[in-house]
């Protein structure tokens, strides 16, 4: 019995990938995202006084190993620093015992961010 292995092509593909990696030029679109996505946000909070909608930043986390973008909202509510957006996101009670319910705005808002994040990096990834 004999086994008979034929490859073909090269590693061009990835060797491109990792040289991205390498000089960190990805740090770039993840700005670009996070532009996007505070767009997107700002557009999709629910407004009453608009303080929350105008509150959407990101940070660009950059550690060895990882990379990450975080959407935060500076608009929070005392005492306990709770974020507005998550009240408005989750619902919450109220002092009287009653209770508001929450409206999802950030998944649908974000949904389009993440596809076209998925989308770019696929094709940056098979890039021939």
């Amino acid at each position: 019995m004999s086994v008979r292995v034929t490859v073909r092509g090269d590693f061009r593909h990835m060797e491109r990938f990792g040289e991205t990696v390498r000089k960190r030029s990805y740090l770039r679109q993840l700005s670009k995202y996070g532009s996007m996505g505070v767009a997107a946000l700002k557009s999709a909070t629910p407004e009453r006084s608009g303080d929350t909608a105008e509150s959407w930043y990101y940070e660009i986390v950059d550690k060895p190993g990882y990379f990450a973008i975080h959407w935060l909202n500076s608009n929070v509510e005392e005492p306990g620093k709770i974020p507005v957006a998550i009240l408005i996101q989750y619902g919450h009670g109220t002092r009287n015992g009653g209770f508001v319910y929450g409206e999802d705005f950030i998944n649908p808002a974000m949904r389009r961010i993440f596809d076209a994040m998925a989308v770019d990096m696929w094709r940056e990834v098979t890039k021939p």
